[in-house]
This record gives C-alpha cells, sequence and structure tokens, in this order.
C-alpha cells in the first residue's frame, strides 16, 4: 500500500513540474534556513561545555554600587585570592588569579611570533582540563615556565619537540616550555589562550603587581579570578557565603561602594553576560532566542506555500477524490496518500537543504564568525533530522490531507468539482488568505526589524568620535625595548617626512582601560564618588589624535608645570558640576597630589559606542605609556609611509614585530557583534520574502489558470490590458496592505523593547515602516504581474473554444 501511495505522489510531481518546483524549493530554502540557524542555535548553547568540570567552573565578579547606581564587574583585587583561599577554600577545588589575555610576543633564536595568551595562577590548566599533547597540567609550578597551545608550539618550533626549550616572552624573561595543550575549541571563551606563563612570573615582573599584592590593595580592581567548586559545593549557596568577601577586609571610607562578590558560573558566560543595576540582563541568549523564532517562521511560510498551493489546487483533484470514494476508498486511506504526497515533497526538500546546506556553510561561517561543520557522524543531529522531516511533513500536509479527503463525492462528481464542503466561491479561499497575511506580516516584521537594526548601527558609527580617525594607526609597546626611544622616534619619522605627529598614551584612543578613585575637587557633591577613567599621555597626543580643546589649552612641553596639570573631557566637566573648570585643582588621594584643570577636552568615544562617555582625566606622564599612535602624512602614500616606519622601527627594536592596527579597523570591531546580528538577520528577511513570493507566484499561476475564461468574456467585452491586469493583482496587494498594518505594531513594540537596551539609540521613524509595507507591495506586484500580463494577453479565441 505504501509503495502505491509514493508511486501515485511521485507521478502527481511529475505531471505537475511547475508547483512541484515551487512546493519543493520553498520547503528547501526554508529547512536550509532552519538548519543553519539550528547549528548556530547548537554552537551558542554549547559554548565552554567543552570543559570537563563545564558546571562547576566560574568567575569570580563583584557589584559596587557607584554614585547610587550598581556596577557589575569582573576585576576583582588581588588580595581576594589568598582571601577566598584562606577563609573559604573548603567550598573550592581550584582557584586561579589571572591578568587579561593580551598580545605578546614569543621569541625562540631569531623567530618572533606574536600570540594571544595570559599570566595565570597554576591551577588554571586543572580548571579548563587542558588535554595535553606534552608534559602535563602541573607545569606552571616553576615560575620560569610555559605552557604553549599545539598551534603556537608548531609557529616556534615547527616539527622539533618543544619540550624543554627556553624561549622569551616579551623581553622580560626566559621561560622553559613545559607542556603543550590542545588548541581550545572556537566556541569557548579561551579559543585564543594560544599560551599561559605563570602568575608568580608576573607579579615578579611587574613591580605595580607586586606592590599591589604586598600591601594588600583592595581598592584596586584590576585582575581576574576564577574557581572551580569543589564536589560537594552548590554555586549559589557559595556565592551567598562570599558575598562579603571583600566588604569586610574594606576601610570605612572605601565601605560606601557596598563590594558583593559573587560567582557568575561559566553557563552563563556567553549567554547571560549583561547586567543593569545589578541584575542579569541577557547576552547572546536575546539573539538564540531572536534567531529561533526566524527559523521557526521562515520553516513556517514554506509550509504555508506548501498548504496554500495544495488546497488551491482542490479543485483540480476533486473528482479524483470523488471517484475514489465512490469505489470505496476511506478517508483515512485518502489521508494517508495525501500525507505520502506531503512526505515525499518534505524528503526531496530535505535532500535540496543539505545540499544548500554544505554549499552556503562557507559563506555562513564568514558572516557568522563561526566554524560550524555539517555533523555528518552525530547520531542525535540525524535524529533531529528525522523528527524534523516528521513535524514538517505533518505540519505542511496536515491540511491538504484533511481539507481534500473530506470532499463529499456525490457533490463533487455532480458539481464537476466547484461545489467543495467548504463551501464554494469566497469562502473557500479565506484559509488561503489567511495564510497568505500570515506569511508576509513575518515578511514584513523581518524587512522592518532588518532596516531598524541597521539604521542603530550606522547611527551609533555617525556619533561623533571627538577626534580625527583619518591616517591614525596604532601599536602596542609589548616589550621593554620599546620604552626610552619615544623622542629618536618621533624625530626620524617627522624629519622623514612619514608621519605627521607621534604620540604615547596608557590606552589606545579607543579605549580607557584604567578606572582610578579617590578625587576631590571644591564643591564636590557629598554624595558623588570621585571615580574617574584615567589615561597618561605624552604632550603631542591631542595633536596626533585631533582631539578639540572646548576651554583652556592642550599639553605641552613649553610648560614644565605639566607635570601636575590635567585635561578633563566634558562629561567630567558635567559629572563634576563645575561652571569654570580651567583652574580647578583636583586631590589625588591615592597619590596624595594635587593637579590643577588646564583645559576641557570634547568627548572623546573611547570604550563602547552604544554607553554614555565616561567621565576622564587625562594626565601628562611620558612613562606610564604603554600605545603608541602615529598619524600619517597625507601628502605621502599610505603603503610608502607604513614601509618607512616599519623600517625606522626595525632599526631601533629589532627584537619585535611590526604590528600595528589602523584605528578605523579598531573603531569598526565595536560593532562587529551587531553587524553580524544585521548582515544574518538581512540575509533571513530576504529568504523570507524569496518564500513567500515563491508562494503569491504559484497562486497567481492558479488564479490565473482558473480564471482563464473570465478573462476571456472580459476580453471580448472590451476589457483592456491594465483593466484585467488590476483585476488579477488587486486581491493579492488587499492582502499585504492587511499584512502591513498587522506587522506594523508587532515590529513597533519588540524592536522598541530591543533599542531600550542602548542608551545612544536610533529613533522608530514613521518612515521605516512606510518603506518596508511599500517595498512588499513592490515586490508583490512584480511577482503577480507576470502571470496577471500573461493571462491578460492571452487571444481570448484560444480560451472560448471548447464553449
Amino acid at each position: 500500500m505504501l509503495r502505491n501511495y509514493l508511486k501515485i505522489a511521485w507521478r502527481n510531481l511529475i505531471r505537475h513540474k511547475g508547483y512541484s518546483a515551487i512546493n519543493i524549493g520553498g520547503l528547501a530554502v526554508g529547512m536550509a534556513v532552519a538548519m543553519l540557524i539550528g547549528l548556530w542555535i547548537y554552537d551558542e548553547l554549547s559554548y565552554n561545555k567543552s570543559f570537563q568540570h563545564y558546571d562547576r567552573i566560574a568567575r569570580v565578579m563583584q557589584h559596587q554600587t557607584v554614585n547610587g547606581h550598581v556596577l557589575t564587574q569582573q576585576m576583582i583585587p588581588i588580595p581576594l585570592d589568598a582571601e577566598l583561599r584562606t577563609n573559604y577554600g573548603d567550598a573550592f577545588a581550584h582557584l586561579a588569579i589571572a591578568f587579561w589575555q593580551e598580545d605578546r610576543i614569543l621569541s625562540y633564536g631569531d623567530k618572533h611570533v606574536t600570540r594571544s595568551g595570559n599570566y595565570m595562577g597554576a591551577e588554571m590548566p586543572e580548571i579548563l582540563s587542558l588535554q595535553m599533547q606534552r608534559g602535563s597540567r602541573a607545569g606552571l609550578s616553576d615560575v620560569h615556565s610555559i605552557l604553549l597551545s599545539a598551534s603556537t608550539a608548531k609557529a616556534l618550533f615547527g616539527d622539533a619537540n618543544p619540550m624543554e626549550k627556553i624561549i622569551d616572552i616579551d623581553g622580560r624573561a626566559n621561560l622553559k616550555v613545559t607542556g603543550v595543550y590542545n588548541d581550545l575549541p572556537a566556541n569557548s571563551e579561551f579559543h585564543e589562550l594560544t599560551f599561559i606563563a605563570p602568575w608568580n612570573l608576573f607579579v615578579a615582573t611587574q613591580p605595580w603587581v607586586k606592590q599591589l599584592r604586598d600591601k594588600r590593595r583592595w581598592d584596586d580592581n584590576s585582575f581576574q579570578l576564577f574557581a572551580q567548586l569543589a564536589d560537594n559545593a552548590d554555586m549559589e549557596t557559595v556565592s551567598t557565603r562570599i558575598k562579603n568577601a571583600k566588604l569586610n577586609n574594606l576601610s570605612a571610607d572605601e565601605k560606601q561602594f557596598k563590594a558583593e562578590i559573587f560567582l557568575h558560573p561559566m553557563r552563563d558566560w556567553r549567554l547571560y553576560s549583561n547586567w543593569e543595576e545589578g541584575v542579569k540582563q541577557g547576552g547572546y541568549s536575546q539573539y538564540v532566542r531572536l534567531f529561533a523564532i526566524i527559523s521557526v517562521f521562515v520553516l513556517l511560510l514554506a509550509c504555508i506555500n506548501f498548504m496554500n498551493l495544495s488546497t488551491a489546487r482542490s479543485e483540480k483533484r476533486a473528482k479524483e477524490v470523488g471517484i475514489r470514494k465512490a469505489v470505496g476508498s476511506e478517508r483515512r486511506q485518502l489521508v494517508n496518500q495525501f500525507f505520502s504526497e506531503s512526505f515525499l515533497v518534505v524528503a526531496l526538500a530535505f535532500a535540496g537543504a543539505v545540499l544548500l546546506v554544505l554549499l552556503l556553510l562557507p559563506w555562513f561561517n564568514t558572516v557568522a564568525d563561526k566554524q560550524l561543520t555539517f555533523p555528518w557522524t552525530e547520531v542525535p543531529f540525524w535524529l533531529t533530522c528525522l523528527g524534523f522531516i516528521t513535524i514538517t511533513g505533518l505540519l505542511a500536509g496536515s491540511y491538504p490531507a484533511f481539507y481534500l479527503s473530506s470532499f463529499q463525492p456525490i457533490k463533487v462528481l455532480k458539481g464537476s468539482g466547484s461545489a467543495l464542503r467548504l463551501g464554494s466561491g469566497r469562502l473557500a479561499t479565506v484559509p488561503r488568505k489567511v495564510l497568505v497575511v500570515v506569511q508576509f506580516t513575518v515578511s514584513i516584521t523581518l524587512i522592518i526589524g532588518t532596516i531598524i537594526v541597521y539604521r542603530q548601527i550606522q547611527h551609533t558609527q555617525d556619533r561623533p568620535t571627538g577626534y580625527d580617525r583619518t591616517g591614525l594607526l596604532t601599536m602596542k609597546m609589548t616589550t621593554p625595548a620599546f620604552y626610552g626611544k619615544y623622542d629618536l622616534l618621533r624625530t626620524e619619522l617627522t624629519s622623514a617626512g612619514l608621519i605627521e605627529e607621534m604620540a604615547e598614551s596608557s590606552s589606545p584612543i579607543t579605549g580607557v582601560f584604567a578606572d582610578e578613585g579617590a578625587f576631590s575637587w571644591p564643591g564636590q557633591d557629598p554624595g558623588v564618588s570621585g571615580q574617574f577613567g584615567t589615561v597618561w599621555v605624552t604632550p603631542e597626543f591631542g595633536k596626533t589624535v585631533g582631539w578639540h580643546v572646548k576651554e583652556g589649552r592642550d599639553f605641552s612641553r613649553k610648560f614644565s608645570t605639566d607635570s601636575s596639570a590635567i585635561l578633563v573631557n566634558e562629561a567630567a566637566v558635567t559629572f563634576m558640576g563645575l561652571k569654570n573648570p580651567v583652574g580647578t585643582l583636583v586631590h589625588w588621594g591615592l597619590k596624595n597630589k594635587q593637579y590643577r584643570v588646564v583645559g576641557v577636552v570634547r568627548n572623546v568615544l573611547a570604550n563602547s559606542p552604544y554607553d554614555p562617555v565616561t567621565p576622564v582625566f587625562y594626565f601628562m606622564d611620558y612613562n606610564n605609556v604603554n600605545w603608541i599612535t602615529l598619524k600619517l602624512n597625507p601628502n605621502r602614500s599610505t603603503s610608502q609611509a607604513i614601509a618607512g616606519i616599519e623600517a625606522t622601527f626595525k632599526k631601533h627594536i629589532p627584537s619585535a614585530p611590526f604590528d600595528y592596527k589602523f584605528i578605523d579597523q579598531e573603531f569598526g570591531e565595536k560593532f562587529a557583534s551587531e553587524e553580524r546580528i544585521g548582515k544574518l538577520a538581512g540575509v533571513f528577511s530576504t529568504l523570507a520574502i524569496l518564500i513567500s513570493c515563491l508562494g503569491l507566484f504559484g497562486l497567481a499561476s492558479f488564479t490565473a489558470e482558473q480564471r482563464t475564461k473570465e478573462i476571456g468574456v472580459r476580453k471580448v467585452l472590451g476589457a483592456s490590458v491594465l483593466n484585467l491586469w488590476g483585476l488579477l493583482s488587486k486581491d493579492f496587494v488587499t492582502l499585504v496592505l492587511i499584512a502591513c498594518f498587522i506587522a506594523s505594531p508587532i515590529a513597533w513594540y519588540y524592536l522598541n523593547e530591543w533599542l531600550s537596551d542602548y542608551e545612544y539609540r536610533t529613533e522608530l521613524s514613521w518612515w521605516v515602516f512606510v518603506v518596508a509595507g511599500l517595498g512588499a507591495l513592490l515586490i508583490t506586484l512584480l511577482t503577480v504581474s507576470f502571470q496577471s500580463i500573461k493571462a491578460a494577453l492571452m487571444n481570448p479565441v484560444k480560451s472560448l473554444r471548447s464553449e
């Protein structure tokens, strides 16, 4: 029986190739989108799960109340490591303090490579359950040791055995390779951790860190702390238990910030990483939900096409149903027949979807910044696909199966297929019209969403940066060899006409890496905390980046007193409540030193472009610097200038690779996540429209075929092609207009919620909804016009000769 069902289903598909192509093509595209999104969602949900103790690993974080607002941060003070070990040690299997992952220069002989890694506590390899190719996880016990990832070992030593080899890190220390571990997975927090150096080495080579440790400075939050809970410990219980671990060690003045220590489980690092007023507000989880909804709707659109075309062609199969029932077929058998056709279409569409996924996966990986692979050998994947095919087959075939099998044989055969169970005329088309409205409601909502995402990105990119990005490039001062050569490099590069200016600073222009407190000033509100971003710069910094001095003056070598001067940004002036900021004396309690404000600069957009600008103090200092910024000479070609700069740096700092980034590139990276989401949403919206248009095209073809004789009579009576085009198109246009009115409030509500997460955001302009609606109408007209005009141009003699 099943063989017979499939044979009949195959014959029907072959007989109506056009409709079959639309059905199978639409379903294939919908299923391919659902599969791609499913692979993306699986990758997001499995983030960090490659670590053996995933469910017991946490990052130690803290809440602090500053000026009435609860701020949440990963940065913790250095004494917290010892505090947790001493007083709460029974709750933890492992603890590892760490600095921040940065690019470092690793050297072996004449070979220098720049790799991303970190200084971490000796227990970190156990926490991450590193898979060791050589050596053991205990390899960091020696202060002059280092663990390398397999790719880094390959880059330094080729195929030679790296064990016991001595390498140099940043020109600061010689380290012995004591272990090689497998590269960490791309979907993990530590996928760029290509080496681990001992934390104790970092303390030994960084005087400021050693001082913080020796003096037990609880007020400096500059580090990270990772933990693995003991087997018998509960995450929430331990988090509550350590809540006051910092607060109990603070002075009375420092307790005003109400520091609360807590554990952030690894399972939430990716999906729930955003905090607002001390409460988790999501993270990538919102995008997972968004794309899950999109995948469901896109697949639903494809299923709607199948249902619409199947029911629209019901008249063509009405006699078949009537004859089958007349000769004894039961309704159950007819339902099975139509479901067989549905599952055959879905199976063919699934094969097409797999082919599409294989073709699109490299492109999708590029856009989504993933390393997804097709899981050929994964049994759960194929079981999921089987369920996927079953659900899609049932969803797509249920309405046609029960609708077509319900025809009454007497009415169908007597009325030549025109009198159907659901009624005749307009009533019979109501379900199809509802489904078309649903299709275009979803499509228009996606179009509006895509436009708003791009407008939000563009709005933020157009935000005034407070400096000139043109021709700016930046370099990290990775080794001690960079220091003490500022004047030499600046003089040589400017004399050669390669640059206009050069400066050094503690943070690049695209970020503010330090945040300090204990500042006070005359007229300070007692309820306002003296917490500011702090940046140390050389005198030429302002001229190099092209910032604008709004009041007072810039730093200058001409003034020896500028070592005790500061520049403040507009946000700092507003925060401090100063009416005449120039000349104001600011006292810094940590250094017990007085600084005079000599100028006010316009706000520099340094950290997140979506957030308000941080109040910042700029200090002049030649020593506390880590970054070089160069302003290229616009009269020289970029390639020539960079080649000349590289030669100069190689001459004076031969031990360091010439690694640089353009500021434009650095600034653009701040939008990478939103741009990826925007591109993916744009692609899926386009595919949703394509699927909807495939369905419209099929329905328009059927409508034109069904009304062939009516069109012939109208043409004989004098109707023009334009009249007939309007007649055949108006029903579809009406449905799309209804969809526009339904989609607009839905899109407005959800997009307004999304935009509320951004401090600096675009507006939901009325024209966006109009453009989306007009776009949908235009696409609809283009889709149905082909069939409408083709039908209108037919010779009425051919359509009426059978009458």
